[in-house]
């Protein structure tokens, strides 16, 4: 079974910086697309990016210019660079990855930013 742990997160005052880490247990991460998405309690998951096995990107409105997804195949590892943070960004941050069928995501780590 497939296993996600992310860490990097805390907290930020805004206009600050978290960069976002999530390693993958399996062998062939590098055939998976991976994916950030994120959280507010009392509302529904939200996208945030997305990085595809041929590194193709794809970003919500919201945090295009911002943030940056990237990938290191050879650690298996998928990262999330968040700048220029506002309070609105404060959510529980989740990586996933997908592989045909198979959807894997992690247990989240928190972000938050605030004054």
């Amino acid at each position: 079974q497939v296993e996600l742990a992310e860490s990097g997160g805390g907290s930020v005052r805004p206009g600050g910086s978290l960069t976002l880490s999530c390693v993958s247990s399996w062998s062939h991460f590098n055939k998976a697309a991976v994916a950030w998405h994120r959280q507010v309690p009392g509302n529904q998951r939200e996208f945030v990016a997305e990085l595809t096995s041929g590194f193709i990107t794809n970003y919500d409105d919201s945090v295009k210019g911002r943030f940056t997804i990237s990938r290191d195949n050879r650690e298996n590892t998928m990262f999330l660079q968040m700048n220029s943070l506002k309070p609105e960004d404060t959510a529980v941050y989740y990586c996933s990855t997908q592989y045909l069928t198979d959807f894997t995501s992690g247990q989240g780590i928190q972000v938050t930013v605030s004054s």
